[in-house]
């Protein structure tokens, strides 16, 4: 009977493994699950472009290289939108060039206090998505089918006053809210429309909970280079909006004698 399980298993596994590898061959970019021993990030982006292939799958051994090409070719996402994270991403470990999705985790690096959809560290898992924290953009803008500048910027203020209310560790300073300033904007450019900021709410509640792209429900890559410049306008709404005010100053970055940022 043993033996007979066995076998049995061996052929199922064998089975899968076809599976996998046809499904990568003829579409090297359709959504697969990670699978045991991948890791993935705080990030649904990079954790999205790792599920559809356009990041190594295992989320492992990435380059700065290989995160912004990823971003370009999935999501037509430029360079200069995510360039300082990903060259941040590698103080995260002690690699040289590379870096894992799941160190991305380290906190007040580029992750961050107030998240859409993680946990403040120290007060819960900062490293998957937490469903209860996402409800406040999941329910935001009621009584339309999609999110926008304002939404984002409604939602950015109330994960901020819950935070502030509910960790007495919170790190909120100008650092923290430009990452976040630009997460939203990036949701809404690469789930919508890049130059309105309106995005679908199926589209931007798959991307967050399933990390997958939504192109069986319609999504389609933009047309036109997301880049920092594209965003600016879209960031100027979503920071009216926000009321934001720091509880804490950023400390000087000395880089020379004559130089303090």
């Amino acid at each position: 009977m043993h033996s007979k399980f066995t076998k049995l298993l061996l052929v199922a596994t064998m089975q899968l493994s076809c599976v996998v590898a046809n499904t990568e061959k003829f579409n090297p970019h359709a959504w697969m699950a990670p699978g045991e021993g991948d890791v993935r990030s705080p990030c649904p982006g990079l954790n999205t472009l790792a599920n559809h292939g356009y990041l190594n799958r295992s989320g492992k051994n990435l380059t700065i290289t290989d995160m912004l090409n990823g971003a370009l070719e999935g999501f037509n996402v430029g360079w200069d939108a995510i360039i300082q994270a990903a060259k941040f991403s590698l103080l995260a470990t002690n690699a040289f060039t590379t870096v894992d999705l799941d160190s991305m985790a380290l906190h007040n690096l580029i992750e961050h206090d107030a998240s859409i959809s993680r946990a403040d560290y120290g007060i819960g898992n900062n490293l998957i998505f937490n469903e209860t924290l996402f409800e406040t953009l999941a329910n935001a803008n009621p009584g339309v089918d999609y999110y926008n500048a304002t939404s984002a910027g409604v939602v950015m203020k109330e994960r901020l006053a819950y935070s502030l209310a509910t960790n007495p560790n919170i790190t909120n300073t100008p650092k923290e809210f430009l990452i976040r300033l630009r997460e939203s904007a990036l949701y809404l450019s690469v789930m919508g429309n890049w130059a309105t900021g309106v995005a679908p709410k199926n589209f931007v509640q798959i991307f967050f909970r399933e990390e997958r792209l939504p192109i069986e429900e319609g999504w389609v890559r933009s047309n036109v280079t997301i880049t920092a410049e594209t965003m600016n306008d879209m960031e100027d709404i979503i920071d009216d909006n926000t009321d934001w005010n720091y509880t804490q100053r950023c400390e000087d970055l000395v880089l020379g004698p004559d130089l303090i940022i």
